[in-house]
């Protein structure tokens, strides 16, 4: 029964990577840039729900829409201020540098606004714990939200990106942004579009994370940021799918580690594995081979 509850506990944690993995992979392929302060709205997400529940006394469910709305805006505002205006520089390194800036503004105004003692954050799931086996077995009701919560989020997000419009809008624009724009789509709206979702989503992600583990601190996005960013490589970056399997790998992968080789080699072994999946496989699991025109 260990290696069926550590098999669960790390398809849960794996279901957080790959919600934010979404982000970066959805980022990624359709403005072709790497958004590395995507982690630090995971953590403004947590504290816009926390301070909602603790401040105004908010039922859980009002706090994690509120997030979203929150990490919505901050999404829309980081691609509008910092990475609108280098969409056009001559090289991919300003936009790396200034995201990485972006990265360090917002953990440092969150440190200066709540300091950086860590906060106890109260659980928004109010699903009760699942007992099977006899009791040998328990899935508690994070495990199952979460779970749950990704294969709804994958769903959805396919769904609008082969059915509607705007959805077309953004295939359209990762594929061309030359063709596209010359057949009338609006490329900044596709993109600020794009950063929105993936931040709607990171707020999600932030929330069930500290869900999981109840403990908030300016730098709680940080790793797990990091780590979904291999499993959107892992997957293939781009890959909407291969950002899902590679996000749920890389979370069993991870509490594998831990519980049968070394909870301090655990992240080692983790990209250790990634390594080995990119000399195999360059384009990760489900990436596509791009043949660049001359």
């Amino acid at each position: 029964m260990s290696f069926l509850s550590y098999l669960i506990n790390g398809i849960s944690l794996g279901s957080v990577y790959a919600i934010i993995a979404l982000g970066y992979t959805m980022v990624y392929g359709i403005a072709k840039m790497l958004n590395f302060a995507h982690g630090d709205v995971i953590m403004v997400g947590g504290y816009a729900a926390f301070t909602l529940m603790m401040t105004y006394s908010t039922n859980p469910l009002i706090a994690v829409l509120g997030a979203i709305v929150i990490c919505t805006v901050l999404g829309i505002t980081i691609e509008r201020v910092a990475y609108r205006p280098l969409r056009g520089a001559a090289s991919p390194l300003a936009v790396l540098i200034t995201a990485i800036g972006v990265s360090y503004f917002l953990q440092n105004a969150v440190l200066l606004i709540f300091g950086s003692n860590p906060k106890s954050f109260q659980s928004v799931v109010g699903v009760p714990d699942l007992k099977l086996a006899g009791g040998a077995l328990m899935i508690t009701g994070e495990t199952i939200v979460t779970i749950i919560s990704c294969i709804v989020i994958m769903t959805v997000l396919t769904l609008f990106i082969n059915k509607t419009k705007p959805g077309q809008a953004m295939l359209a624009v990762s594929e061309d942004k030359g063709a596209a724009q010359l057949m009338g789509i609006n490329i900044n709206g596709t993109i600020a579009l794009t950063f929105a979702i993936g931040s709607g989503l990171a707020a999600v992600a932030g929330v069930l994370l500290c869900s999981a583990y109840p403990s908030l601190t300016p730098y709680t996005g940080a790793m797990p940021g990091i780590k979904a960013f291999v499993a959107a490589v892992f997957g293939g970056i781009g890959s909407i799918p291969g950002a899902m399997v590679g996000g749920i790998l890389l979370g069993v992968i991870e509490i594998l580690g831990k519980a049968y080789i070394s909870s301090q080699l655990a992240d080692a072994i983790v990209f250790a594995v990634l390594i080995v999946v990119l000399l195999v496989k360059p384009t990760g699991l489900f990436g596509k081979m791009v043949q660049e025109k001359v």
